[in-house]
């Protein structure tokens, strides 16, 4: 398809095209597979390591289920994943590749689009089936004392990949606002990590309020059900990352469409 055809190939012939070269885009970087390898040996490592210790209490638990590992792992190794999904979108804007990517594709909303459902949905698939895993090496690890019910493995991976999947479209979303890998970086350390602990603990009332509205208590509370006694709910948290997550895409979307690609 020459660049001239672009604009008479259907809509949705065109998003499918998009979406296979960004799919085969993300799997030639060697930044994600580093990033997906580090999640990995984090979530992995840390769910060994928790069913060995809890092999190893006195008193250890018995018919505990595996899955309650995998909100624990899943905490530091967002980060990984988080960065694998942003990667997609500014590692062109560093490079300049998005210049020839938009003359191929110049239906920017396609694009957008595409490279969103592709970074997004890609990073939250790996770590539903990463925290799949950690459980299971949890389980082998602390055998026989874990069980695998599955009902609680359904709800554990589900809750899993919605804060997954609201956490990479913000991630993705602010990768097309700041166009700066460290720049995104920085902010979603900020959100989802840093001011959600920091600001309850400077002592005013007013910031507590502040941090409850920030994606990353969110995730913290719809993972672990902390913190507790600030009224928040697993409706108010989901809301709050959902709300996050289309306002970060809905400013990216706005950049892409409106401003030229390589500033």
């Amino acid at each position: 398809m020459t660049h001239g055809d672009a604009g008479n190939v259907p809509t949705r012939a065109l998003l499918a095209r998009t979406c296979a070269a960004e799919w085969s885009r993300l799997w030639t970087v060697k930044a994600t597979w580093w990033f997906l390898a580090a999640a990995a040996v984090i979530m992995n490592g840390i769910a060994v390591m928790a069913g060995i210790s809890a092999a190893g209490q006195p008193n250890p638990p018995t018919g505990d289920p595996a899955w309650g590992v995998a909100p624990m792992v899943i905490l530091p190794a967002q980060f990984a994943l988080l960065a694998l999904a942003l990667m997609a979108v500014t590692s062109e804007y560093a490079s300049g590749g998005i210049v020839p990517t938009l003359q191929w594709t110049p239906r920017r909303g396609v694009l957008f689009l595409a490279r969103t459902v592709v970074a997004a949905g890609t990073a939250t698939c790996l770590g539903v089936l990463l925290a799949v895993t950690a459980s299971l090496a949890g389980y082998a690890a602390a055998r026989p004392l874990l069980e695998l019910p599955l009902d609680e493995g359904v709800d554990a991976l589900s809750t899993i990949a919605f804060v997954l999947a609201a956490g990479t479209l913000l991630a993705v979303g602010l990768a097309f606002v700041l166009r700066s890998t460290a720049g995104v970086l920085v902010s979603v350390f900020l959100l989802l990590l840093v001011l959600p602990g920091l600001l309850p603990q400077l002592g005013y009332d007013w910031l507590t309020d502040i941090a409850d509205l920030l994606p990353g208590t969110g995730a913290l509370f719809l993972l672990t059900e902390e913190p507790r006694g600030r009224g928040l709910t697993d409706g108010s948290s989901a809301i709050t990352m959902v709300a996050w997550a289309a306002g970060a895409l809905l400013l990216g979307w706005l950049r892409l469409v409106r401003d030229d690609a390589n500033r």
